[in-house]
């Protein structure tokens, strides 16, 4: 099996870069939308979060609310790195079970926006980062629902994108149109399965 890190900034294009290698055959996760996936009542990290920030993060409906936890916690690094202590350990675990389940012969792309601040990426065969300037990512970010505010928040929570690609083994520029983000795709998953 071979494991893929795919992460670059908030606004750059990862899911859009996820989606191509999907298309192609890999085996694609999206971290983000696995820890929402804790946020529903009845799950273990619903509870340590609430016993953690309280009632003040729930939805009418009684779920977390992502924007409020928000809040609260990217104005805090301490509320911050807690609550990224519990939704990452759950979202490891859930990982490795994942990856028991899939065959021997699997590319798996897992995307996720901090592999590289957290060091994680080293669990990984290939690191591969999504690139496109701040510009970019932010009329893109705002044109998803984000807040200046939100964005501004969101950017500076993550390492600067032109540290980020040092770590890359490779660099999917995604700021030239999607006919040429999905040639750098291809053409980096063609030499994933070739690598021995």
């Amino acid at each position: 099996m071979k494991k893929v890190a795919l992460t670059g900034n908030i606004g750059c294009g990862k899911s859009t870069v996820a989606g191509i290698f999907r298309e192609l055959g890999a085996y694609t996760v999206d971290a983000d939308e696995l820890i929402r996936s804790f946020y529903r009542k009845g799950h273990p990290v619903y509870e340590q979060v609430l016993k953690e920030f309280g009632e003040g993060v729930l939805s009418r409906e009684g779920d977390i609310d992502r924007r409020k936890l928000a809040d609260v916690v990217f104005n805090d690094r301490e509320k911050l790195r807690r609550l990224e202590e519990i939704t990452h350990t759950a979202l490891y675990r859930e990982l490795e079970e994942l990856f028991k389940r899939l065959p021997p012969s699997a590319v798996v792309v897992v995307e996720a926006s901090l592999l590289i601040e957290k060091g994680t990426y080293r669990n990984y065969d290939k690191t591969v980062v999504v690139y496109a300037p701040y510009e970019v990512c932010r009329e893109r970010a705002l044109r998803k629902g984000f807040s200046e505010e939100d964005f501004e928040r969101r950017w500076r929570n993550q390492m600067d994108i032109e540290e980020k690609v040092k770590y890359a083994d490779y660099v999917v520029d995604n700021s030239d149109g999607l006919e040429e983000t999905r040639r750098q795709v291809e053409e980096i998953y063609r030499d994933i399965k070739e690598d021995p």
